[in-house]
């Protein structure tokens, strides 16, 4: 394992938001954007349009109406020449000098093979996205107008020329994206478009110091007792070699260490007495706390100026990933402040292809999404990027766990420079920076990488090349351990842990018995009702697909007719086979619908089913297991897709089915043996007690048989309540369903699939009236529904609505609260393709 760093300079990043800065910080602007060698179309040859910093190629163009928008019908594929092309950025800035020690020029990001010209002289070469880089341009700015250039290469024909250099290692998809430190999906993935975008993704700075600067600042802050300790790592970048001084305080508490003449290195150490702890959400509150670091000249006695400061939100709390061996394997629990969390989680991608678009609002909505679904942890997936601060200042705020991977996805990634290196540079500098965040307790090394390795015949393939057990087993953790000590490691997910917990191990990586594990060979190969042959520690991956919201699919898609296979929805569906993989796990339980908007719910309600399926098992074996994390959360474009918020933003059947299934305290009827139970979960923090009752009801919604039991869970406790036979088997299966329900909390079991039910569409009477907000919709039913649903983006794309796939027995009625802006007809929620169930698919 080479053990190195490489790139033009030594990069200095800041940890922390800057609040107050002493050095001037200039925002570069007024950037235009050329296209150079490639196959550029005639329409945009020796065309230079304005560019947006931060941006990408792709919006500019789009911008200068110079291509269609890639998000619509087929035009994907029309603008694969963009990928092929170098592209030109440049600007101009008049340059002042104001007696500054030293002016650097900044890229927060560039995408990604970049050549960097001032005044005409190269001053640097980049070839990763992932790292941020300084230049010292102190020598080389001259007084007036001064010319900026950043030239990027093909990112396609740059992978592929990296990966015959690299020689070849096993990936999914079409481009060698493990040969170069771009976003892996940026080249595709099967939910995400292919844009093989550049551009300079983050801000570009001119900044102007003397003396010296702060270059990182990396809070580590932990718990002893009742007081937290702060271990503050300051890295100072110097002009002169003058003695400095760095302080830093906290609630109150402040400390002051030396830094002698050359020194550029300092740990400040803060005891916080009585601090309140950061728990996540569901277990406590998230209290921040302001930590501020000042940079000095002169020495501690105060004597000197303020040369530089940084602030920041840190939070006290401890992370421990328990793997201790018990009877049934190897258990993975996240334990915060001594405390078992069972993980209600979910998958997150880059929430647009192109990422600058992706704004602290856009990040605010969908982690808003996440809690309404009753989520708890965000994994950020390591096909994407090493999110932003305003995502993890958000998670931190709310309470929101989150686990984040290192950028290294479905793929064999070679161990040797230059590789090697960008890999390791990447790596400190986004540990540094996120290590403050009390939110991030799982830093994990890969994503299927170890499996891959194993399952997917890499080895043959390889042929003895390196393929990254050494970043996994050995430079990332230890990178952890130096920079992040105080969160959570794991090699790769999924992983078995070997015994005493090491991290490399002969264990199958995904093992149900030990450690986290992925599920797709449902999705792929089998039928969901077989997640209940599972008996897992810890699922990190599982997912079903379906189609975005109808607006959504309507608004991206014009083909005519729309098809399940017509032209443009086959564009928007990236799944190998992925529409013989819905309609196979479809069938089995609905007949496959003829008309395009019966299967459109159709496969949207299929998926929730199956992740409630899923979920709602997990859950049932807790403690034994200890965590699910649904893939995924959300779309980076309109696309049919695993997620349960489509890439317009709006929320899909699936993501009701998660709040449900995810909810404190659930009621759910499980197999077990060869009967029935009642699983009852309670992930509150207070005792639950009640009369469980369990019901057996005709499809008249008379009961038939009864069973009342006292039940009483702890708090995080959960128990089982088998069932008599003459409640759980049924004498007309097609007609009969139990009803179980503890305190108002209710969970179904229908006796046989719903194609095979006595399910009939009926006649609902539905009363919507106008309120301040929006609408309340009230419907009451005059047959055994399942699953009703408002599919409110029918009468308003905007609109909202509270609830979703509630089952009523005849005569009940449930209320839908609708948010809405829009002036409608009321009687438009009436509307047979607006208020569904799973009754209408149904075929007498």
């Amino acid at each position: 394992m080479v053990h190195t760093t490489s790139g033009p300079t030594v990069t200095e990043t800041r940890s922390l938001e800057t609040a107050l800065l002493t050095p001037s910080v200039r925002v570069l602007a007024d950037w235009s954007v050329t296209a150079l060698a490639g196959p550029v179309p005639a329409n945009v040859q020796r065309i230079t349009v304005p560019a947006t910093v931060p941006g990408s190629v792709h919006t500019d163009l789009l911008s200068a109406e110079l291509i269609p928008d890639p998000y619509l019908d087929g035009n994907e594929n029309l603008l694969s020449w963009i990928g092929l092309t170098d592209w030109r950025y440049s600007t101009t800035f008049v340059w002042n000098p104001a007696g500054a020690d030293r002016v650097e020029l900044n890229f927060g990001g560039l995408d990604t093979v970049a050549e960097i010209d001032l005044n005409g002289v190269r001053i640097g070469a980049t070839r990763n996205m992932h790292r941020s880089y300084t230049f010292d341009v102190t020598a080389r700015l001259k007084a007036g107008l001064n010319e900026l250039v950043v030239v990027f290469r093909s990112p396609v024909r740059e992978a592929d020329a990296a990966s015959l250099s690299l020689g070849y290692r096993p990936h999914v998809n079409h481009h060698p994206f493990n040969a170069l430190r771009k976003m892996a999906c940026s080249f595709g993935w099967d939910w995400g478009i292919d844009t093989a975008t550049s551009g300079l993704w983050k801000p570009v700075t001119l900044v102007s110091w003397s003396t010296a600067r702060l270059g990182t600042v990396r809070p580590v802050a932990t718990v002893s007792g009742t007081d937290g300790l702060v271990a503050v790592h300051v890295d100072v970048a110097r002009a002169t070699d003058a003695p400095l001084a760095v302080t830093a305080s906290c609630a109150g508490v402040s400390a002051t260490v030396d830094l002698p003449a050359g020194a550029t290195s300092a740990t400040v150490h803060l005891t916080v007495p009585d601090v309140d702890l950061w728990w996540p959400i569901g277990y406590g509150e998230h209290p921040l706390y302001d930590l501020g670091v000042s940079l000095h000249d002169g020495s501690a006695d105060g004597s000197g100026d303020e040369v530089d400061s940084s602030t920041t939100r840190i939070g006290f709390r401890t992370v421990e990933l328990d793997t201790t061996p018990d009877a049934a394997g190897t258990p993975f629990t996240i334990v915060v402040n001594g405390t078992p969390v069972f993980v209600r989680g979910a998958n997150w991608i880059p929430d647009d292809a192109f990422l600058h678009r992706v704004t602290k609002e856009r990040y605010l909505q969908r982690l808003e999404q996440a809690e309404f679904a009753n989520i708890n942890l965000i994994r950020v997936w390591g096909g994407g990027i090493f999110e932003t601060e305003d995502f993890y200042d958000l998670c931190d705020e709310r309470g929101l766990l989150t686990w984040q991977d290192f950028l290294l996805a479905c793929a064999a990634y070679a161990e040797e420079d230059p590789l090697a290196g960008e890999i390791v540079a990447e790596a400190r500098e986004n540990v540094a920076r996120l290590a403050a965040h009390p939110s991030l307790v799982v830093l994990n090394g890969n994503n299927e990488n170890i499996w891959g390795h194993e399952e997917w015949n890499w080895k043959l393939r390889l042929d003895g090349k390196t393929w990254g057990a050494g970043y996994y087993y050995e430079t990332f953790p230890a990178i952890v351990a130096e920079l992040a000590p105080h969160i959570g490691y794991t090699p790769g997910s999924p992983f078995s842990p070997g015994e005493n917990g090491a991290l490399q191990t002969d264990r199958y990586p995904n093992d149900s018995e030990h450690g986290t594990m992925h599920i797709w060979d449902l999705w792929n190969q089998r039928d969901y009702p077989a997640y209940r042959e599972y008996e897992p520690r810890f699922v990190a991956e599982f997912g079903w697909q379906g189609p975005p919201t109808w607006s959504t699919l309507t608004e991206s898609i014009h083909d005519a007719p729309l098809t399940p296979e017509s032209p443009g929805m086959l564009v928007h569906q990236k799944a190998a086979e992925g529409n013989v993989k819905l309609t196979d796990g479809l069938i089995p339980h609905l007949p496959l619908p003829d008309d395009i908007d019966d299967w459109h719910w159709a496969m949207s309600l299929n998926q929730a089913n199956a992740i409630s399926t899923a979920v709602e098992h997990f859950r049932s074996l807790s403690p034994h297991c200890m965590g699910s994390i649904v893939w995924q959360l959300n779309d980076c474009w309109p696309v049919t897709s695993w997620a349960a918020v489509d890439g317009y933003g709006r929320p899909k059947p699936l993501l009701y089915a998660i709040k449900h299934a995810y909810a404190d305290r659930l009621v759910t009827v499980q197999p077990r043996g060869n009967g029935l139970a009642v699983a009852l979960v309670n992930d509150s923090a207070e005792p639950w007690a009640g009369e469980l009752t369990v019901r057996r009801h005709a499809a008249t919604g008379e009961a038939l048989a009864e069973h009342v039991e006292q039940v009483s869970l702890p708090a995080r406790g959960t128990v089982t309540v088998l069932l008599p036979a003459a409640v759980a088997e049924p004498t007309d299966a097609a007609g009969e369903l139990l009803r179980a329900d503890l305190g108002g909390v209710q969970g179904h079991w229908f006796f046989t699939e719903a194609r095979d039910s006595e399910l009939t569409p009926g006649t609902p009477l539905v009363e919507a009236e106008r309120t301040a907000s929006g609408y309340s919709v009230r419907v009451r039913v005059d047959t055994l529904t399942r699953d009703l649903a408002l599919l409110v983006d029918k009468v308003d794309p905007d609109a909202l609505v509270d609830d979703m796939l509630v089952t009523l027995l005849p005569g009940e009625s449930t209320v839908f609260t609708v948010t809405s802006a829009r002036d409608v007809d009321p009687a438009a929620f009436a509307a047979p393709n607006v208020l569904r169930s799973t009754n209408q698919l149904v075929r007498a």
